[in-house]
């Protein structure tokens, strides 16, 4: 399936759609996120988003930070199909303040971008910035796996 979610994303304009998966993983294998749609996610992040594998005591990230999520779905009969790519980028400041700076894009299966903050679509990622600013300040947007998938 890893290869399959790699090629659909790689159809994408976004460069990060095809490279994410160099980037350091931090989920030890996949499980099942309730905030991206019930789908199996595993996590990663780019060397500029090491504090990452913090957790909790990650603080604020830097600009140039990139978190990935990709994404597939299992049905009842046990069929798995590739889910969105789900991709966050601290931006410059003063990029968003409604995001605290930071760009969500969602890439669909077939490539085809869905949404970017402030950008194409960008209303049809507005939900992320809401779901992303539930959790305290101190974790800079940033969604936390449970810690029972955690890489430490």
């Amino acid at each position: 399936m890893f290869e399959t979610m790699k090629a659909a994303y790689a159809k994408s304009d976004k460069g990060d759609a095809a490279g994410y998966t160099n980037w350091r993983r931090y989920s030890t294998q996949a499980y099942v996120s309730a905030t991206h749609g019930g789908r199996y996610v595993q996590n990663w992040g780019n060397t500029a988003a090491k504090a990452y594998g913090n957790y909790e005591r990650a603080g604020t990230f830097p600009q140039g930070a990139k978190l990935a999520k990709d994404s597939f779905a299992v049905n009842a009969k046990g069929d798995v199909s590739v889910g969105p790519l789900f991709l966050m980028e601290k931006m410059q400041a003063g990029f968003n303040p409604d995001s605290d700076d930071w760009r969500y894009t969602l890439v669909m299966p077939n490539g085809s971008v869905f949404g970017t903050t402030n950008g194409a679509g960008s209303d049809n990622v507005a939900f992320c910035i809401g779901c992303h600013q539930s959790v305290t300040p101190d974790q800079d947007n940033v969604l936390l796996l449970p810690e029972e998938y955690r890489v430490r």
